[in-house]
């Protein structure tokens, strides 16, 4: 997948599974803006921020030209955020793990379900399955993504990271296609393409400021 960059054509989502609504992309959402939600299973922030939002964002927009898409992906906890566990949610509501944990710590469950239901079309990010041997060229480009300034940091402190980006890339059992195309840094995280099919933004945690930004595309 290419690289997304903020102000270009934005690539494609990359899926292995759509499981709920008509399988779309952003290609196929021509003169329509469009705001994908990326999420994980295994995410209390997920279900009492960012799907929240992006339901409200559908609820109130989409006959104003907006899409609104869902994307499960993974890039922790493996065993839970899993295809499975995310059709389970979408057909009965029901959520497990830390999602179950923190929703019901906040009074937000009915039973162990989700009291709303996600109304837009949600997918299953591309997981590829990684194999090979942690080279330090492999090492090296995860960390210029994180820590640009790398090379002029004290030997000390690059031994640190080399040792933690390692055992992180071990631990690491899959690449989700989209997750890393988009170069996002955790979940929930939204992306944001205007009519034109240009990526005009990638925000991750709880912005608050989407609806506004749709605001000003719908103007444009």
């Amino acid at each position: 997948m290419m690289q997304a960059t903020v102000g270009q054509k934005a690539p494609n989502l990359k899926v292995s599974k759509w499981v709920q609504g008509i399988p779309t992309n952003i290609d196929k959402e021509k003169d329509r803006i469009v705001l994908v939600e990326v999420f994980q299973v295994n995410c209390p922030g997920c279900f009492l921020y960012g799907i929240p939002e992006a339901i409200n964002i559908y609820k109130k927009y989409q006959s104003e030209g907006v899409t609104v898409l869902g994307i499960a992906t993974a890039f922790e906890d493996f065993d839970k955020n899993t295809l499975e566990n995310l059709e389970l949610l979408l057909k009965t509501g029901e959520v497990i793990g830390d999602t179950k944990e923190g929703l019901s710590q906040h009074g937000k469950l009915d039973g162990n379900k989700l009291p709303y239901k996600i109304p837009f079309p949600v997918a299953m990010d591309s997981l590829i399955k990684e194999t090979g041997n942690i080279t330090k060229e492999r090492m090296l480009n995860f960390i210029y993504k994180q820590i640009p300034n790398f090379d002029s940091q004290p030997e000390d402190y690059k031994n640190q990271i080399f040792e933690r980006v390692k055992q992180y890339l071990q631990s690491k059992e899959y690449t989700a296609e989209t997750f890393e195309g988009y170069s996002l840094n955790g979940t929930p995280s939204t992306i944001l393409v205007d009519r034109k099919g240009v990526l005009r933004d990638i925000s991750f945690g709880q912005s608050g400021n989407i609806e506004q930004k749709i605001q000003l595309l719908l103007k444009e």
